[in-house]
């Protein structure tokens, strides 16, 4: 599982010699009593720790420097108390590889109106000490996220909870490594990609490795390990019949048991925690993993099938995201349609690498016949993921950068059972409408690999795209296909 717990983001405040001591006294203790406020606060993931007031150029660029090299350190949250001159803020910001939160704020929630005077006017300025901070931002072309509002208000809470788990899943890429068992789908396109640019970009590492490294973890699998994984599989499934120790298919469960077992020593071999595969790379290997790639996920690993690393890192940035929250993340293809008229849907699902953190129910063990692939019929978890709001996203290299596209969607019921359908699935309306999501998403070149979540918020996503710098588009129920494409080509003359 995901283990966010030594994570911490730093907060400073701004001021400046200027004011005397008394005043800085009472900026210090304001902004303590703010940072103990917002660390009360429920909703927010991760601790703040409250640095000492910044009021010299030199001491502002040691505090960024110091966040830069403290492993732990996510991100940091500034605050201008006071008019800070904001020249003085130049190298530190430059110097900056931590995510920047800027909120806008003040201590007092309210003008003390028969009491304010020219003290308080003095000590209060946050009202034009953050714009002089916002214009070296911008200036300086330092990309943050802006949150305005008083410290104690619930939506003040909620976007700085959503930039604290998007810098988490920043922070988790600097260290990661993508393994990919076998090369991309041949011919394929869409799951290509600079993997250089990637690590410049996201921070992980795309390795190569043969599926001879896997069947040789495979094969060293002993046997009661996989009775233990088998036991385990009856306890946490409703396994088919024919899939239980006295079933005439139990040796079906054991290969699919010692791939797992294989795939995950392997990956801590490697200390990767995202991985591909595909089915046209399987030497070796009696069945294309399933079971697996469905139980590493729901255990906090990435993954993309068909060797799509992109997507695969775009599920473990989105699995880090929710951690803690309600509602799962999964892998997912845009399959099939419903094209009924008001009742547009699309049918999501994959040949077996759905995650069961998204199934409405306990999912069940089954083997079916998969005739891609060339090997025997594989294992693998079959359930329907619930109603209720979710989000579809697809990271895609443009060529000259990568594209996130995001499209807000509401999942729903099916109207008819699915018996013959032996995968895992979700079904969504997408927002606006099918026709105009679909027609953005293809002008976009939005791929058919997506990362789907019910706990990721399109704010989350937005959020660790201006952190590394990549472009986002949105298609939600306030998109209009002719503008989003005037935006697209608008973006692509400039």
């Amino acid at each position: 599982m995901i283990d966010l717990g030594r994570y911490r983001v730093w907060f400073v405040v701004g001021s400046q010699d200027l004011y005397g001591e008394d005043a800085l006294a009472t900026v210090a203790d304001h902004t303590r009593q703010l940072v103990a406020a917002l660390n009360a606060v429920d909703c927010l993931p991760f601790p703040i720790d409250v640095k000492p007031v910044l009021k010299t150029a030199d001491a502002i660029t040691a505090t960024m420097q110091q966040a830069n090299a403290d492993p732990d350190c996510i991100g940091v949250i500034a605050w201008m108390h006071t008019f800070s001159p904001a020249k003085m803020w130049t190298a530190g910001l430059e110097a900056l590889r931590r995510p920047l939160l800027h909120l806008h704020t003040q201590f007092n929630r309210d003008i003390p109106w028969p009491d304010i005077d020219m003290d308080f006017m003095n000590l209060n300025q946050s009202a034009h000490g953050d714009r002089e901070f916002g214009f070296i931002c911008t200036r300086l072309g330092i990309e943050r996220k802006v949150v305005v509002g008083h410290y104690e208000a619930p939506a003040v809470h909620t976007r700085i909870a959503a930039w604290m788990r998007a810098a988490a899943a920043h922070r988790d890429a600097q260290t990661l490594r993508i393994a990919r068992l076998g090369d991309n789908m041949r011919r394929v396109a869409v799951t290509e990609g600079d993997k250089v640019e990637a690590e410049r970009v996201f921070g992980y590492q795309v390795d190569y490795y043969g599926v001879g490294d896997l069947v040789a973890h495979v094969a060293a699998t002993t046997d009661s390990d996989v009775d233990a994984l088998c036991e385990t599989y009856a306890d946490t499934y409703a396994v088919a019949a024919e899939l239980l120790p006295d079933g005439d298919r139990h040796g079906a469960l054991r290969d699919a048991a010692r791939i797992e077992i294989g795939m995950r020593t392997l990956l801590d071999d490697l200390d990767a925690r995202v991985v591909t595969d595909t089915f046209e790379d399987l030497h070796g290997l009696r069945q294309l993993p399933g079971i697996s790639a469905q139980r590493l996920m729901a255990d906090g690993f990435g993954f993309g099938a068909e060797g799509d690393w992109k997507t695969a890192g775009l599920v473990r940035a989105m699995k880090v995201m929710a951690t803690g929250l309600d509602g799962g993340t999964s892998f997912m293809e845009d399959y099939t349609y419903h094209l009924e008229p008001g009742n547009e849907t699309v049918l999501g699902a994959h040949m077996l690498e759905i995650c069961p953190t998204i199934a409405a129910a306990q999912p069940r063990a089954e083997v079916h016949p998969l005739d891609i692939g060339g090997r025997e019929d594989p294992v693998r978890l079959v359930f329907t993921a619930p109603p209720g709001p979710a989000v579809v996203a697809s990271l895609i290299d443009m060529g000259d950068g990568f594209r996130m596209v995001i499209n807000t969607v509401d999942a729903v019921e099916p109207s008819h059972d699915l018996p013959k359908l032996p995968v895992a699935r979700a079904l969504w309306q997408p927002r606006p409408d099918l026709a105009t999501a679909a027609e953005c998403w293809i002008q976009a070149g939005g791929a058919h690999h997506t990362s789907y979540s019910y706990a990721v918020t399109t704010e989350m996503l937005r959020d660790y795209a201006t952190m590394t710098g990549v472009g986002t588009l949105v298609i939600d129920e306030d998109t209009h296909a002719d503008d989003f494409i005037d935006r697209l080509r608008t973006a692509r003359s400039c």
